[in-house]
């Protein structure tokens, strides 16, 4: 939550005007998954988001949105291990960030974040930020079974109100402990984007890096362009360009980080007030923004238009080996298999296995060493007890 004057907009708005188009061109698949977008389920979730109360720290009504939003993802196909916890304590109470990650299939270790906060301060927070949250939730629904080329996860923040807590714990605790340090395309942010009741709602703002460190500045504008040529690409709304500043997308823009978001152009004066409620709100323009955020997801994360409606990539259960060639570590992904006990086994070209070990309670990513075998083309086999995958894998 955030303010911006109306001169401020204006300039803005000049400012687009005068921005160059780029070779980015419409893709008729993303915007026929963009169109699959569901008011339903827009105003539906931002009904029960609401009914779950105020979302401060150390309430109920903040853990019930926690496993609210757990249980959403389940519902869409996300399975317990793609679904991860990222907690931290202030003030004696402890918060939770929803990490959802779907590995990419040609840049598994590099990640396109879409976030948003889910807490709430004085009031329920329909509009900042169920109105972000209802639209993470719809990319998610409709990108489950798409395949793209870079790795996404979805995260829904706490702490936002109380100082971006959820998102510096995340960066500082998650992204910089990687090793090596987590390799971040780009960061999303989705924050207020439900418009006003009664109002034409028909622009959305597209923030770009205007601060410091300015070494990224330059990619978050053209990143920022690319955002606003998706709104224009797969949804009736007009962006409107602006900068980034107060939401979660901070601790990453700090970390030097690239970062763009969506915030709404007619700013709502109800944010942190008990009238910060869905009849207040415009729900059509909620399911505009959300339209935008899936297009726009698609092209970030390069989904591949060519298998976008195909069910290829969801008979095999997203299962992945990678980096295949590899020469030393090779990871498993586990993809959307719901059974986490599995053997994973190796065979050369002659059809001998040359290695084999049964995973019991694997993680989302498990790693092996397959550097003491021969340089060749091994066949990779996964078992459970839902399924038998068999891919390629090369050793160099």
């Amino acid at each position: 939550m955030r303010f911006l004057n109306g001169k401020t907009l204006l300039l803005f708005a000049v400012m687009f005007c005068l921005q160059t188009t780029t070779a980015q061109t419409f893709i008729q698949a993303y915007a026929d998954k963009a169109n699959q977008c569901s008011q339903t389920n827009i105003t539906t979730n931002l009904t029960e988001y609401e009914a779950l109360g105020v979302k401060y720290r150390g309430t109920p009504a903040l853990e019930n949105a926690y496993q609210w939003l757990v249980n959403k993802y389940t519902s869409y196909g996300y399975t317990a291990s793609q679904i991860t916890t990222d907690s931290f304590s202030y003030s004696g109470s402890t918060c939770k960030n929803v990490v959802v990650t779907k590995v990419g299939t040609l840049y598994p270790d590099t990640y396109v974040i879409v976030c948003g906060h889910y807490d709430s301060i004085t009031g329920t927070g329909t509009n900042d930020n169920g109105s972000g949250v209802v639209s993470i939730l719809e990319i998610a629904r409709l990108l489950q079974n798409v395949p793209t080329e870079y790795s996404i996860k979805f995260i829904n923040f706490s702490g936002e109100e109380d100082g971006l807590r959820g998102s510096q714990h995340y960066v500082t605790n998650v992204v910089n402990a990687t090793n090596p340090k987590m390799n971040i395309r780009l960061v999303f942010n989705i924050d207020e984007v439900g418009g006003i009741a009664g109002q034409v709602n028909n622009s959305i703002t597209c923030e770009r890096d205007t601060g410091t460190p300015t070494t990224n500045n330059a990619l978050s504008s053209t990143m920022t362009q690319e955002l606003m040529n998706c709104v224009s690409f797969y949804s009736p709304l007009t962006p409107v360009l602006s900068y980034a500043y107060a939401s979660d997308y901070m601790p990453f823009e700090e970390n030097n980080e690239i970062i763009t978001g969506f915030f709404e152009t007619n700013e709502s004066p109800y944010p942190h007030t008990a009238n910060d409620l869905l009849v207040n709100m415009d729900p059509v323009y909620n399911f505009n923004v959300a339209k935008a955020a899936v297009g726009a997801t698609l092209h970030f994360a390069k989904a591949n238009a060519a298998v976008l409606s195909e069910e290829v990539f969801a008979t095999d259960y997203q299962i992945s080996f990678y980096p295949n060639p590899t020469k030393g570590k090779l990871n498993i992904n586990l993809g959307t298999l719901k059974q986490n006990n599995y053997t994973f086994s190796m065979m050369d070209i002659q059809g001998k296995e040359v290695y084999s070990d049964t995973i019991p309670n694997a993680k989302q990513i498990e790693t092996i060493d397959v550097s003491r075998f021969s340089k060749g083309i091994y066949m990779g086999v996964l078992e459970s007890e839902e399924t038998r995958i068999t891919k390629k894998i090369v050793i160099e």
